[in-house]
């Protein structure tokens, strides 16, 4: 598809932006360190450590040797993304510079991280063994916000699940109809979190599909060529997810972001920006009881 760029007669210095917000997930991005390459370049390998349980001691024979294993597991990485937009350079400069030059940037807020997000929430929701309510439901009032926040909290402590680093991420919705009970022990239920993160409902979604890019028309039926990522068919809407965050995996190994002038680009007489991000998102084969999700039916 051609650009459409509508050339500045006279204007403002403040862009018509798109409202969205920064990134709501950063906060479970993992520590690099604790993960070593692989063997082949799509992969990492992941600490897992085991050991043996208490034995009985014996006075006359002593300690009963136990067993420890460290073993290395093996995780593909599974987010290769990326895309490219070329200017004319007369395009932009009849635009005032804004075509490209904030192109980058609203790509990245606009485009970029609201996928990314939308991305993390749905691989986690999916993974099988996690904790989750049986049967979606809607929640309608503050009350039965809590009384399912509590009931996820109480799943978490029976499988004896760290009270410190849980997130709570909460449709705004959702959050509000706590706040506005402003009880006790709604203040209290809250504040028993490390941080509460309002996710939108248009990426908090159980399952999402990323478009390729690519026109389906033929075949599918799908006009894929925007790129981005829309609510799957079989997806369910989000109300909120507990995570405490050692429980999950989140990394990005490779972020590419650059700008190819005039002068060096060899096909024509315009700005190109390139953009590519690739990265895991998984979770603990022993720490899925660390994640807890909420959908509607």
């Amino acid at each position: 598809m051609a650009n459409s760029i509508a050339l500045a007669k006279n204007y403002v210095e403040l862009l018509d932006e798109v409202y969205k917000s920064a990134s709501l997930t950063s906060v479970l991005d993992s520590d690099p360190t604790t993960a070593r390459a692989g063997v082949n370049a799509n992969e990492i390998m992941i600490p897992k450590l085991s050991m043996d349980g208490l034995a009985e001691y014996s006075r006359n024979d002593g300690y009963i040797k136990g067993d420890v294993s460290l073993e290395w597991e093996t995780v593909k990485f599974n987010y290769d993304r990326g895309r490219l937009f070329e200017v004319d350079s007369m395009d932009d400069e009849e635009t005032i510079k804004l075509a490209f030059g904030r192109l980058a940037a609203e790509f990245i807020r606009t485009k970029v991280v609201p996928e990314g997000d939308a991305f993390t929430f749905a691989t986690l929701a999916g993974i099988s063994g996690i904790s989750k309510v049986t049967t979606g439901a809607t929640l309608s009032d503050g009350a039965g916000v809590m009384a399912a926040i509590k009931a996820g909290l109480d799943e978490m402590d029976e499988d004896e699940v760290p009270q410190e680093n849980r997130y709570l991420f909460i449709t705004p919705t959702n959050l509000s109809a706590v706040k506005a009970m402003d009880t006790t022990k709604s203040r209290e239920l809250l504040d028993g979190f490390t941080q509460i993160v309002k996710v939108p409902q248009s990426r908090f979604y159980t399952a999402i599909d990323l478009y390729d890019g690519v026109d389906h028309t033929g075949s599918s039926g799908a006009d894929e060529t925007i790129g981005g990522y829309v609510k799957a068919s079989t997806g369910k809407d989000i109300n909120f997810m507990i995570i405490h965050k050692p429980a999950v995996m989140k990394y990005w190994k490779h972020t590419a972001s650059d700008i190819i002038t005039p002068e060096a680009n060899q096909r024509s007489d315009g700005y190109i920006q390139k953009y590519r991000r690739y990265g895991l998102v998984d979770a603990y084969e022993n720490k899925l009881a660390g994640i807890y999700l909420h959908h509607k039916a």
